[in-house]
């Protein structure tokens, strides 16, 4: 019995030691840990309000709380250990092995799920923006972890993977206030150059919604098997008016102030010789 107590009173003296003199790295350790708590919380919040804005589903918001909450106390621990003397490399080498298999095995879920989230914190766009993106333009119906899903021009519900829309260029037309339009025209040869110019620009300023700065223009193009080519560029806002009506308001422009004005805009012929 006494040699038992001599042993149990000999662990306990190394333990007891080995605590005073590595006292300064647990108490870091467990300073670390405490910080790292209140950091997950504050990046938890900030998920959260983030995603409110994006108006994210619910389940998908509490997923992703929690996945940063736990994020954030997971490196905090691995830190702590790391400050309290303990080898956490074979921990570490472990689950880098595991994550790996599983990256490998999902790599496309994997890569649509973290351009999901970027696409969630970047925000290039909103749900009802309407954008063009991956070869597809149209209003952004919903936005998940997966894929986006678009409502297009000629009525297609299109799904997008999010790691095709993160790695596209993004344009969003609602956050753009202006957008250029240019009509391609072709006028008869005989036509006065200089009046056609000021009859375009002045039909296309009449447009309810065509900007004045930058100021409508009209460019020679070159010329034609049978016309001289132009194109007349506008600007219109996308506050006022959109781009459909727009293109149609100009093309109705020009065609009733050239009708009016006797400016000619010719069609392609073609000349048949029959051979008796």
């Amino acid at each position: 019995m006494d040699v038992v107590w001599e042993n149990l009173s000999e662990l306990f003296d190394t333990w007891w030691k080995g605590m005073i003199e590595n006292l300064p790295q647990v108490f870091a350790g467990v300073l670390i840990f405490v910080v790292s708590i209140y950091l997950a919380r504050f990046a938890s919040k900030l998920m959260v309000q983030t995603l409110k804005r994006r108006k994210t589903d619910k389940e998908i918001s509490i997923l992703l709380e929690r996945l940063v909450r736990w994020g954030v106390i997971s490196v905090g621990l691995v830190l702590a250990l790391q400050q309290a003397g303990q080898d956490v490399s074979a921990l570490l080498t472990g689950v880098g092995i595991l994550g790996f298999t599983i990256g490998f095995a999902l790599q496309d879920v994997s890569a649509n799920f973290v351009a999901g989230v970027l696409l969630l914190i970047q925000q290039p766009f909103d749900i009802g923006d309407f954008i063009e993106v991956a070869g597809y333009d149209g209003k952004v119906l919903t936005v998940d972890l997966r894929a986006t899903e678009m409502l297009t021009g000629d009525g297609r519900r299109v799904t997008i993977p999010n790691g095709e829309v993160f790695s596209n260029p993004i344009i969003n037309f609602t956050r753009t206030e202006r957008r250029r339009i240019s009509l391609p025209i072709g006028i008869e040869y005989e036509s006065d150059l200089k009046k056609v110019m000021e009859i375009s620009i002045e039909a296309i300023s009449s447009i309810d919604g065509v900007l004045s700065d930058p100021a409508p223009a009209v460019a020679y193009g070159g010329f034609g098997d049978t016309a001289i080519d132009l194109t007349i560029h506008y600007w219109y806002s996308t506050k006022e008016t959109g781009l459909i009506k727009a293109k149609n308001d100009g093309i109705l422009a020009i065609k009733k102030a050239y009708d009016q004005a006797g400016i000619g805009m010719p069609f392609p012929t073609q000349t048949i010789e029959l051979k008796k």
